[in-house]
């Protein structure tokens, strides 16, 4: 049931960003940003750690998710270290995520043959 859940949520948080696409003017780089910018804000008023927690994966891996994790590392820093956290936790806490995604893109780059569209 985990699965159909995360598959479910995943695929309501898709279409939402897909009906923003057509029905609005709006840059897919406008939208990542509003996404990850939503993601901590309902992190902050303490709303997606539940629904994250009842979503699973569906809410984690979206750039929701990401924006939440970013929301977590600031607030821990900062409980912990002061104002100099507000400029550390963010990096801290998504690390391991955004240095995966360099590497598995530079292997794919290396497998393929990546070309500029003309």
């Amino acid at each position: 049931m985990d699965y159909v859940k995360a598959f479910v949520v995943g695929g309501i948080i898709c279409a939402i960003v897909q009906i923003l696409m057509e029905k609005t003017k709006l840059m897919p780089g406008r939208i990542m940003v509003m996404l990850v910018c939503t993601g901590a804000l309902l992190g902050a008023v303490g709303i997606y750690g539940p629904f994250s927690k009842w979503a699973g994966a569906g809410a984690n891996v979206p750039l929701l998710g990401f924006g939440n994790v970013l929301w977590k590392g600031v607030k821990e820093a900062v409980d912990s270290e002061g104002f100099i956290g507000l400029f550390k936790g963010g990096f801290k806490a998504c690390a391991v995520g955004v240095s995966a995604a360099l590497i598995f893109s530079y292997i794919a780059a290396l497998i393929t043959k990546p070309r500029l569209k003309s």
